[in-house]
């Protein structure tokens, strides 16, 4: 007995559409004129495909050339690509976080050097009074402590 699979494991492979890159051209010329019809008009790829009609990966995995064309143009007309503004807004970001964590650190590492003197200083004391409990005229003496209740 011999076995079929179902007809839907059976997929043709997804072609574009013979069209999409015209599709896509007109769209990058619609967007490029502030005349979008179907997408907010941002100069992204995304906005691109979706004013386009197209799987955004159609841009980013297919039409590359395009892709780098409608940069290329954006770029041309003295514009940034929303998506290089984005990038350049986080890279400020990030470098104010970066100064502000410089600023904490250096105080953290004078916070630690004032801590360090403390504890070597208390150490020093300690030595010192611990030597002098065991010397037969000492001043000084060892509080009584209470007992600890048990648990």
């Amino acid at each position: 007995m011999t076995t079929t699979a179902p007809a839907s494991s059976f997929r043709r492979p997804v072609t574009p559409a013979l069209d999409e890159r015209k599709r896509i051209r007109a769209a990058m010329d619609r967007i490029l004129a502030g005349t979008p019809e179907r997408s907010n008009g941002a100069l992204t790829i995304v906005a691109l495909a979706t004013e386009a009609g197209v799987p955004r990966n159609a841009l980013t995995q297919r039409h590359l050339d395009l892709k780098a064309e409608f940069y290329d143009k954006v770029r041309a007309r003295g514009e940034m690509p929303d998506s290089e503004k984005r990038l350049r807004q986080q890279i400020v970001k990030l470098k104010e976080l970066r100064e502000a964590d410089k600023a904490a650190i250096t105080r953290l590492q004078t916070d630690l050097e004032a801590v360090v003197r403390v504890v070597h200083q208390l150490t020093v004391e300690n030595r010192q009074l611990r030597a002098e409990l065991t010397t037969p005229d000492a001043r000084v003496r060892v509080l009584p402590t209470q007992p600890r209740p048990t648990d």
